[in-house]
């Protein structure tokens, strides 16, 4: 907004209209929820509502992906703004390109500019949603194996205007009916995400009619410097310095060096100025496979590293944006894509690797900041799958949300178990099997997690989890992009990495067979997959852990008692009943007791 000369905004101000615009966001992500079609929506909840002022600043985004929204919808509402210029009530605009802002090509996005009576452009409300299928080549929204975005197949809208009035544009709806494997589905979850931008275009209507745009113009420029400041304050707290992490992507694609592709983060904390430089340009190429990030998506994992390292409580928006400085370059793989490049799976692997090279670094800057790493993604559980399903003669497809877990190990406290990855925050949920078995001719024989296989630490990380399914009564095709099958996810100030993730296919003979970490596997009826998710690095030594946080979970039966003896040298019973606290003090203190380290 312009900086103007009226009157600052009251704390109270601050606080009220702060809750009314997130509540707009609020009743914009439950309208998805509730009326999505598909399951990735209406399940899992894949999909992110915000609210950008009419200058492209992010400033109200709910319980949103941040992995959607920390940046892209400034992007794409400049993008918008440039190819549409003179922009009218009853507009909106379908956006999934990653070469102008979006985060990847299944998140289809639509953008309604919200104009006063006096024809002001006064915000942008952005309806983002991951797509059961997106016209890709192969049936799945995660073509890892894209060598580029001829091959990857997706439709791309730059900004292209799909509303006028009010009324759709039947040319662009009939395109994506055309390419979209499950075209009804899609028309559903297109009519949520409208319907979803339109409640938010009403809602913010109705308050500017309250309380006057000027108001409200008077409260973003406040808001956003306040969020700043909150910013700064965080800052000040972090320990000075420079430092580099590394996160390392296992070697799934034929164009990937041997050894996996290492991300680099060059991290300065300059505390006094409350600022944060990551530098990302250190970097591979793009490579000829759909890994590479968007823009919007390098941005964004650099930002979710920091955030993950400072309070929780600062503002995410535009306003504590301004203290983190991103440097990127063109051509690169974790920088700005240039056309043709695929950029298929950029909100997750390669995203995942700069989020925790970051959050990483900061940890070993000093001991009660930062992260260790969170799980790689994307195992079978949460693949795409697809078919004709034998009861209906119909097509499915559908990303299934069935068990991942992932959470890194923090300075003060266990892992976020269900995190899912370090980019969606633990915003989606895991599906019902009972819906899932509903929906699709599905079976899933077995979810639990994986006995002992935390990442250890004074603060463990996540436990894998562990998922068997597979089609019933018809073939089925699976898509899946699973990181982590070599570099699992690392501790960090002694702690020890998470589990692996792995994957098996059961045969109809009840033979297992390895599968690769990304691949499109054809299912038989009868066939099973076997599912395990990335555990979580941990934070700190395992032997810094409180016995009786050990022995409970012993108890639970999360951790055997030779482990506890053995990684966290507590001596505690089979059953985990109690713990031999003279005989612990013995065992940590004891020459050669700590455990080897990686």
């Amino acid at each position: 907004m312009k900086q103007t000369s009226h009157s600052s905004t009251s704390g109270v101000q601050l606080a009220v209209i702060t809750n009314r615009l997130e509540g707009i966001a609020r009743k914009m992500a439950n309208t998805l929820l509730r009326s999505g079609r598909s399951g990735v929506l209406n399940i899992a909840r894949d999909f992110s509502c915000c609210i950008v002022t009419a200058d492209c600043d992010l400033l109200a985004a709910a319980e949103s992906l941040p992995i959607h929204v920390l940046c892209g919808p400034d992007m794409m509402s400049r993008t918008m703004k440039e190819y549409h210029p003179e922009l009218s009530r009853g507009d909106a605009f379908l956006h999934n390109s990653p070469y102008h802002g979006c985060s990847h090509p299944a998140d289809h996005t639509i953008l309604v500019p919200v104009i006063d009576d006096q024809g002001i452009h006064r915000y942008t409300v952005v309806a983002k949603a991951h797509q059961a299928d997106c016209g890709n080549s192969e049936p799945t929204t995660y073509m890892g194996s894209a060598r580029d975005v001829y091959h990857e197949g997706a439709l791309i809208f730059p900004a292209v205007k799909i509303q006028s009035q009010y009324r759709n544009v039947e040319d662009v709806i009939r395109m994506c009916k055309m390419r979209i494997r499950v075209p009804e589905q899609w028309w559903g979850d297109y009519l949520a995400m409208m319907g979803a931008a339109r409640i938010g275009e009403r809602e913010l209507l109705a308050l500017g009619e309250e309380l006057g745009w000027q108001t409200l113009e008077d409260y973003s420029r406040d808001y956003l410097n306040y969020s700043e400041q909150r910013m700064i304050s965080a800052i000040n707290k972090l320990a000075a310095g420079k430092t580099k992490g590394q996160s390392t992507h296992d070697p799934l694609f034929e164009s990937m060096p041997e050894t996996g592709l290492t991300v680099t983060s060059k991290v300065t904390i300059d505390n006094q100025q409350g600022k944060v430089v990551i530098d990302l340009t250190d970097n591979p190429d793009s490579l000829a496979c759909g890994l590479n990030l968007s823009e919007a998506c390098a941005r964004t994992a650099a930002m979710v590293g920091v955030f993950n390292s400072v309070e929780h409580s600062v503002p995410k928006n535009a306003g504590s944006f301004r203290r983190i400085d991103i440097l990127l370059r063109e051509g690169c793989v974790v920088g700005i894509p240039v056309h043709p490049t695929s950029c298929s799976v950029a909100t997750t692997n390669l995203a995942d690797r700069v989020a925790n090279s970051v959050q990483t670094a900061i940890a070993e800057l000093e001991d009660g900041a930062g992260l260790a790493e969170c799980g790689a993604v994307i195992p079978p559980s949460i693949g795409v799958i697809s078919g004709i399903d034998p009861k209906t003669g119909h097509a499915f497809i559908n990303q299934l949300f069935l068990g991942f877990t992932g959470g890194a190990g923090a300075p003060f406290a266990d892992a976020w178990q269900t995190i899912g990855h370090v980019g969606n925050a633990g915003l989606c949920f895991q599906d019902s099997v009972e819906l899932d078995e509903m929906r699709h001719p599905l079976l899933i024989r077995s979810r639990s997690f994986v006995t002992d296989s935390e990442g250890a630490g004074r603060f463990n990380g996540a436990r894998s989890m562990f998922v068997e399914f597979g089609p019933v009564g018809c073939a089925m095709d699976l898509g899946y992009v699973s990181d982590g099958h070599i570099n699992a996810p690392k501790g960090v100030r002694g702690g020890l990495p998470g589990a692996a993730s792995k994957q098996y296919r059961r045969h109809v003979d009840g033979a297992l067979e390895a599968l690769p970490g990304g691949a499109l596997i054809h299912l038989l009826d009868g066939e099973t997959i076997l599912s395990y998710s990335c555990g979580g690095g941990g934070y700190g030594h395992p032997h810094e852990r409180a016995p009786e946080q050990v022995r409970k979970d012993v108890s639970e039966g999360y951790l055997t008692a030779s482990r506890a003896r053995d990684v966290f040298g507590v001596v505690v019973d089979e059953h985990g009943l109690g713990v031999d606290l003279k005989a612990t003090q013995a065992l940590r203190e004891g020459a050669g007791a700590m455990p080897e380290l990686p």
